[in-house]
């Protein structure tokens, strides 16, 4: 007897016990949800997720024990129009300053200092300790603010011929943190209906589009609860469900399309409903599980950049495509069964002829046919468009965004340019942080080592001459940390270039001569190159990771060498046309209007890394079922050119329905207010839409049809079982073979 794939197993098991599948799948997402909120999501932080000089000095300052430095608020006093009136703006200030004393999270409060034009007085408050708290400092300052906003909101209202604002780390964060909050909600509440409209315009009944829609939400809800356990081991970062909502709608609403629309034919072919799920467990689930593995193993390509940010977004990432395909493999086929005839109904005017279609797509039939009829010319014209279009990826200059990026319509961060404008010397600018520490026999050698570090920094034209190198000591004097100012921005040459010299030249031939001594150098600037190093010592490692197990995963399921290679080159292709496309739109600023966003002349430095393992991963959606499709009509004896025309042509409409929503999910997050995001989703969006028409519908038909029978070539221990003939019209019964035991 023969053994059932296991898909078809799976979906034999639920379509013959529907009710304890959905049983199950609820318990098991009410599970993960409700134990998720119970343990809580461990965030990554400095110190978890430092790595190389910038961990060690992270681990010298505390070392040090040396006192946090008090979170401090402002209040900046302009005028709105016109010149400053100083007798009300001291009155304000005096204002300011009386009420804010009486408020027990506040320490002290600075005198007010004018700014250097007299055109703005500014109060400085520190924030009160709460020792007793478990919470970070950061999360602590931003719980005290409201009360110092209301305050500061109060003496607006007595002074409405001034503009009385508050800006300080603290506030600043807390704004950001809402506005991202609502961006969020705005993607939610505009993707889920969105998907929902195409799956009913691409089914034509409410039902059945409502069905990929709730098992996607109920596959995200359960990787949010998992990736809290997963926390635990490794620190979340904050991208990771934003990862999570993406992929898990994407790949959640694909799954359960490709599995429900072949059901759908097969029952208007005239099976019953349990023939109809085994035949789509078998053809449609199989392709599920091989996509959600190589979307897997392209996520794990992450785990080697060696950060904990990037470990964490893989693991959210594998949890929710993971408990995709779970529930597209278990709990799907029981609801189609429970179902029955009402997954067609409510029928939508004039969409509900769209059910008893079973056919191919009259579109794809006609633009397939220069693909199929003149295969090089069209192959050679859309592979060098797509060339063309990648092109610009080799002029991509990678940074990490700064509050210059973040859009104006936030009205704190024109606050803080006012501030910035009226008080330059209140932004700390460009700082380098350098830690130090020796034993207790060189403390003396220690203090010469420093004072020459000191002498070098002020004779050095690299840094700055107006805010002279400061140095703090530790207690016992064995740990020192200087700060070393920088003129000029933080991602500036000179700041690069200074930071170049420090770990180079002027600390080891300083600090770095006395004996037992370590030393390091941290700040933004040191943040962000050491990122960047380790984004370009990563890529080659994580590329040549996915492109290799990737083309293993294609091989072990097609059993095709050629065809796991050409999806290799493919997706490549589609990834590099991505790339091309967005240098185009921010680095060039092409549609800085239409999307609303600060270009800055670059692409944010963990992006093309992280659009790759997704992009690759995604492509596969599309590639393993078009190509399963082809696959299956070959083993069934069709030529191959006739396979290609009628798999393309008779999975063109999932395809293209699943490909809609992928792009419309994408872009809601490219009208999100952070450039992070939109970035984000104008690579995600641009890639799915170029791959799931050019790639699938024009440059893989012409390929194959080019390559003919030499698609399916294998070593002789790889080559599948092949029938001896087949016509067209055996398809069904070579599809009941497959769910049928033979003796």
């Amino acid at each position: 007897m023969t053994r059932l794939p296991l898909t078809v197993r799976i979906g034999r098991w639920s379509a013959t016990r529907p009710r304890l599948a959905v049983l199950g799948w609820l318990l098991f997402v009410v599970v993960c949800v409700a134990g998720g909120a119970a343990v809580g999501t461990v965030p990554s932080t400095d110190g978890n997720s430092l790595h190389g000089e910038l961990a060690r000095a992270d681990r010298i300052e505390r070392a040090g024990q040396f006192p946090e430095p008090p979170t401090t608020e402002n209040v900046l006093i302009t005028a709105v129009t016109g010149p400053l009136d100083r007798e009300r703006a001291d009155a304000a200030a005096a204002d300011v300053s009386t009420r804010m004393r009486t408020l027990p999270q506040v320490a002290e409060v600075r005198q007010p200092a004018s700014a250097p034009d007299r055109k703005a007085v500014l109060v400085e408050v520190v924030l009160a300790d709460e020792p007793e708290k478990s919470t970070g400092a950061a999360d602590r300052a931003e719980a005290q603010v409201p009360a110092l906003l209301a305050v500061t909101s109060a003496v607006q209202d007595g002074y409405p011929d001034l503009r009385v604002e508050q800006i300080g780390s603290a506030s600043l964060g807390r704004a950001l943190t809402a506005t991202l909050g609502a961006d969020f909600r705005k993607a939610e509440l505009i993707s889920v209906p969105v998907a929902l409209a195409i799956l009913v315009i691409s089914f034509g009944a409410l039902i059945a589009a409502g069905v990929p829609v709730l098992l996607a939400l109920s596959a995200v809800a359960a990787a949010f609860g998992l990736a809290a356990f997963a926390s635990h081991v490794v620190p979340a970062g904050e991208l990771v469900n934003s990862i999570i909502l993406l992929l898990g709608m994407a790949v959640g609403v694909d799954y359960s399309l490709f599995y429900l629309r072949r059901e759908r034919e097969e029952r208007a072919r005239g099976r019953d409903h349990r023939s109809a799920v085994e035949i789509a467990a078998a053809t449609s689930g199989h392709a599920v599980g091989v996509s959600g593995i190589a979307v897997m193993a392209a996520m794990a390509g992450l785990f080697l950049v060696g950060d904990t940010t990037f470990s964490s977004m893989a693991i959210g990432s594998i949890l929710v495509v993971a408990v995709a395909v779970l529930g597209s493999l278990t709990v799907l086929p029981a609801v189609l069964v429970l179902l029955g005839r009402w997954v067609d109904r409510p029928r939508v005017p004039f969409l509900g002829r769209r059910i008893e279609r079973a056919g191919g797509s009259r579109f794809w039939s006609v633009a397939l046919r220069p693909a199929l009829r003149w295969p090089l010319p069209t192959l050679l014209v859309s592979v060098l468009a797509l060339i063309a279009l990648a092109v610009p990826t080799l002029e991509m200059r990678l940074g990490r965004p700064t509050s210059a990026d973040l859009p104006r319509s936030i009205p704190i961060l024109r606050t803080y340019d006012r501030m910035a404008e009226a008080f330059p010397s209140s932004d700390l600018g460009t700082s380098h942080t350098v830690a130090v520490r020796t034993t207790a026999g060189h403390v003396a050698e220690l203090d010469r080592a420093l004072t020459e570090l000191g002498a070098r920094l002020r004779d050095d034209a690299g840094f700055s001459h107006d805010r002279q190198p400061t140095v703090r000591r530790s207690a016992d004097g064995l740990v020192g940390l200087i700060s070393a100012h920088v003129a000029g921005p933080v991602d500036g040459e000179q700041a690069k270039q200074a930071l170049q010299r420090l770990r180079a030249e002027l600390l080891p031939e300083t600090v770095g001569t006395v004996p037992e001594t370590e030393f390091a150098v941290a700040g933004r600037t040191a943040t962000d190159q050491d990122f960047l190093d380790r984004m370009s010592d990563a890529l080659p490692l994580v590329v040549g990771f996915v492109l290799v197990v990737s083309f293993l995963v294609m091989v072990a399921s097609f059993r095709s060498v050629l065809v796991a290679l050409t999806s290799i080159l493919l997706n490549a292709l589609s990834v590099g046309a991505a790339y091309g496309l967005l240098v185009l739109v921010f680095q060039h600023s092409w549609a800085e209007r239409l999307l609303g966003f600060n270009g800055n002349g670059g692409i944010v430095s963990w992006l093309p890394l992280m659009l790759f393992v997704i992009l690759f991963g995604l492509s596969m959606d599309y590639h393993v079922f078009v190509v399963s499709r082809i696959r299956e009509l070959v083993l069934g004896g069709m030529p191959t050119r006739d396979a290609i025309e009628r798999g393309i042509v008779s999975s063109a409409g999932v395809v293209s329905s699943a490909a809609i929503i992928m792009v419309a999910v994408f872009a809601v997050f490219a009208t999100l207010s952070i450039l992070e995001y939109k970035q984000l989703g104008v690579g995600l969006a641009a890639a799915i839409l170029i791959d799931a028409t050019i790639i699938r519908g024009v440059v893989l038909p012409a390929l194959m049809r080019l390559l003919g029978e030499a698609n399916w070539w294998a070593p002789a221990w790889l080559r599948p079982h092949r029938r001896a003939a087949a016509r067209p019209d055996d398809v069904p019964t070579m599809e009941l073979s497959l769910v049928r035991p033979r003796r």
